[in-house]
Formats: C-alpha cells, sequence, structure tokens
C-alpha cells in the first residue's frame, strides 16, 4: 500500500508545489492565469498538502469565517491518485486542524458524493464556475474531544 502523509507546507520549494498543483487541477484545465489559484486570505489560511515519495499529490486550505465556522477550499488531488484515500486523508486533516464547530465549502458538482461520503451535508446549489461547473453548499458539525 502507498505510504502517504500529511504535512503544512514550510519550505518554499513546499509552496511553489502546493499552489502549481493548485492551478494545475483547479485552473488550467479552464484556461485562467497563474495566479487565479490564490486570494487574499493565503496568509492567514491553515494550509496541509499530501506527500507521496517526497511530492505534493493534494493540496486543501482552510480559512475562518467567524468563531465557529471556517470554509474549506482549493482542495485538489492529482489525477493519478483519485479514489485511493487521499482526499479523505487531507480533508480529516484540515478538521483536526480546525478550531470551529462547523465547516462549510462550496462543492464541485462532481465532488458532492464524495463530501457526503464524509459525514457532510448537501446544501442548495450556490454558483456555476467558469458556465459550467456546478457548485453546491455543503457542511459539517464536528465534534471536538
Amino acid at each position: 500500500m502507498a505510504s502517504f502523509h500529511v504535512i503544512e507546507p514550510a519550505t518554499e520549494a513546499q509552496w511553489q508545489a502546493y499552489y502549481d498543483l493548485r492551478w494545475q487541477v483547479l485552473r488550467e484545465p479552464w484556461g485562467q492565469p497563474r495566479g487565479s489559484e490564490r486570494d487574499e486570505l493565503e496568509a492567514e489560511a491553515v494550509h496541509r498538502a499530501v506527500v507521496h515519495n517526497q511530492h505534493i499529490i493534494a493540496v486543501g486550505r482552510l480559512h475562518y469565517i467567524d468563531e465557529t465556522t471556517g470554509q474549506i477550499r482549493y482542495m485538489a488531488v492529482a489525477p493519478k491518485y483519485h479514489r485511493k484515500g487521499v482526499a479523505s486523508l487531507l480533508l480529516r486533516s484540515l478538521e483536526e486542524a480546525s478550531l470551529c464547530k462547523t465547516i462549510t465549502l462550496n462543492s464541485r458538482e462532481s465532488a458532492c458524493g464524495f463530501y457526503q461520503n464524509n459525514g457532510y451535508t448537501l446544501g442548495s446549489e450556490t454558483h456555476t464556475l467558469y458556465g459550467e461547473i456546478r457548485h453546491f453548499e455543503m457542511h459539517k458539525e464536528l465534534i471536538h474531544g
């Protein structure tokens, strides 16, 4: 079985690989420019990446909306690692790092089943990105023990 572990990016090379993967998976296929994979909340957010054989293969971010609610964004897994448990590992790591009671996210329609399998409740449609990628609000109540 493959060995995957979660890190918080720390070195310049890790950050470069983190943002490269985010752009390659979430923006490049729709012709979006480099830089579109980042926003104004990067510095205050919690970042995690999954590493395999010293390569970053999945990334995700959590930022705080208020004292009780966090939002997960920019979840991206390299295509060859889909359906290998990598995204669930990353999601659990972000949830564990959270100090919130509730996590929200806007899921691409194609990923709603994944989030439901990980305990998230499906809400209403929120927006359509690039005129073709439908997104749905989802949330999960966390129990910190």
